[in-house]
């Protein structure tokens, strides 16, 4: 798409990636009620909680969320952002929760779930090693498809950068949790 994106606010920008949040929430906690006894992961547990790179309208979703905040908090978790270096835990890690758990990006809903991945000769269900730690077969619909959640968030992605950049290619293909809060939108 060239030229001005007809769709100016950035809610309605985003409709495709929150429409697509609703749906994996949705799914995480099914997963989450029927393996409840199976799944430690809760309020606190910050194990997987990494300064993970995540797509632009992932980033925008985010700077949004924050740009909507009480200044003094935004000022907060920008600040802290700006410090970070990659490897270091995720900046929106505030006392061992994360701090705009409402707006955390899609890793950050699936992660610890179990998720199926597959290569070109293997396939695997993956999750965190602190869940399901008895010998357990799961049924298919409480499994992460990830090659169809990540085929789906790249599709979303693509159509919401053509519109935000004006046709335009972004900057950057991803961008850092730590450059996602302090994004000027």
């Amino acid at each position: 798409m060239k030229g001005p994106c007809p769709v100016k606010d950035i809610n309605d920008q985003l409709r495709n990636y929150h429409n697509l949040v609703a749906k994996i929430d949705s799914l995480c906690t099914e997963i989450m009620m029927q393996c409840a006894d199976s799944i430690s992961c809760s309020k606190g547990c910050d194990a997987c909680c990494r300064h993970f790179s995540i797509f632009w309208v992932e980033a925008v979703n985010l700077a949004n969320f924050v740009a909507n905040l009480p200044q003094k908090q935004a000022a907060l978790l920008q600040s802290k952002a700006q410090y970070l270096a990659e490897q270091d835990v995720c900046p929106l890690l505030v006392d061992g929760v994360c701090a705009l758990y409402s707006a955390r990006p899609i890793i950050c809903r699936t992660h610890g779930l179990p998720v199926l991945a597959r290569n070109e000769t293997t396939q695997i269900v993956d999750f965190c090693p602190r869940n399901f730690t008895l010998a357990e077969t799961l049924p298919g619909h409480l499994i992460i498809d990830l090659d169809q959640l990540n085929t789906t968030l790249v599709a979303i992605n693509a159509l919401f950068v053509s519109c935000y950049f004006n046709g335009n290619p972004p900057p950057t293909e991803r961008l850092t949790i730590a450059d996602a809060l302090c994004l000027k939108i």
